[in-house]
């Protein structure tokens, strides 16, 4: 495993990490007991970054993960992220109280004293903007319930904005090969800010492991099934927001520039983390043999080679559908 410097920190983490919504609820069933395999493989493989989120599985991932961190003498970097128990889920709602709130049952949650890093989770755009948010944020630092504190975003121009407040020391966005967008400006921004970038979605909600087709369908309690036009949340959550069709057909092109000894969950990894203004890249895994596969890219040969391919392939499927909209 590599291991990249995490904004202005003394981390070192892995750049492979595990997100760890699947093992919470969305994704289908998963037991507790493949959801602690899937964990445990992550930390035999050299990962120590988990990211979580308060609302997965109403605190279940948390949970678990407490239970994970008990059976370990390994350093973990803990991320979660809190915001979106909010009901409603509006700007108004981003205050100290409810946030303290929030990361007070966080703390219960995952069995410790103090949280590494919380992210407010896909806030309205207007939060990303406004110092009083960050105050907020440096005043639970103060209380010693958190480390440090990033932003969780949906799109570029909130990442532009968050960037701009001194104490912010990530942003995690989504980014994969079908949703090129935020290297464009975002990550230079990122990188003259000394900001780290935590990848979410990295496969596409597993469009982009080149398993799927025409005829793939999912449980009833999975987002890839109810959440196809954005009706529970963002859009861009599931499948990264591009058509599955479009998807299919990328997907076999892709597959036709496959290096020897990659599948396309390795191209798809090593392809994010071949820009260095990444640290780390959050794939999901439901059980120990999806954990193992997500982390073989980073031994890896670089691909940079095909980085024109790729683009190519982005641009001609889907850059005129979803560019403008995150």
């Amino acid at each position: 495993m590599n291991y990249r410097n995490f904004s202005d920190l003394d981390w070192k983490v892995s750049e492979i990490g595990i997100g760890c919504w699947a093992i919470g609820s969305e994704w289908g069933d998963v037991s507790e007991n493949d959801a602690k395999d899937a964990l445990y493989t992550s930390l035999n493989n050299g990962i120590n970054f988990f990211d979580t989120a308060d609302v997965y599985g109403d605190g279940r991932s948390e949970k678990i993960i407490g239970k994970v961190l008990k059976n370990t003498k390994e350093k973990v970097y803990v991320a979660t992220k809190a915001g979106r128990r909010l009901d409603p889920h509006n700007a108004e709602g981003y205050n100290l109280k409810n946030i303290e709130s929030f990361i007070d049952r966080s703390l219960i949650n995952l069995g410790v004293e103090i949280i590494d890093l919380v992210q407010l989770h896909c806030p309205p755009s207007i939060i990303c903007g406004k110092k009083e948010t960050y105050e907020m944020m440096d005043e639970l630092v103060l209380k010693g319930k958190i480390k440090h504190y990033g932003v969780s975003v949906e799109k570029v121009s909130e990442a532009m904005d968050a960037i701009k407040f001194p104490n912010v020391k990530s942003i995690q966005i989504i980014f994969n090969i079908f949703r090129q967008k935020p290297c464009e400006k975002f990550f230079k921004e990122a990188k003259k800010n000394n900001v780290a970038i935590i990848v979410r979605v990295p496969l596409a909600s597993g469009l982009l492991t080149g398993k799927m087709n025409a005829n793939s369908s999912f449980p009833k309690n999975d987002h890839r099934n109810y959440n196809i036009k954005g009706e529970a949340f963002d859009v861009g959550e599931t499948f990264s927001g591009v058509d599955f069709q479009k998807g299919l057909d990328a997907v076999e092109e892709l597959k036709k520039i496959l290096p020897n000894n990659y599948s396309l969950t390795d191209l798809s990894l090593k392809w994010i983390l071949s820009h260095n203004e990444v640290t780390v890249v959050i794939p999901g895994a439901k059980n120990k043999s999806q954990a193992e596969l997500n982390t073989k890219a980073t031994d890896l040969d670089n691909i940079d080679n095909l980085e024109d391919e790729i683009v190519n392939i982005y641009n001609k499927y889907f850059k005129n559908d979803i560019h403008h909209k995150w």
